[in-house]
């Protein structure tokens, strides 16, 4: 599958692509806290399994 993303854009630009892998990963890690800080955790953690259970409310 590599040897048809190379064909498509070139070893140029899949070079390039492999160095800027780790730098996005990690903005997106980073932007993906920074979601869940600045909004409503629960909204986002009641889909955690564990964690999901001790926010049950006795409606």
């Amino acid at each position: 599958m590599l040897k048809n993303v190379v064909k498509v854009v070139g070893p140029k630009y899949v070079s390039i692509l492999r160095t800027w892998v780790p730098t996005m990963v990690g903005w997106g890690t980073v932007g993906g806290v920074a979601l869940v800080h600045f909004t409503d955790w629960r909204l986002f953690l009641d889909y955690v399994p564990y964690i999901s259970g001790k926010f049950k409310s006795d409606e």
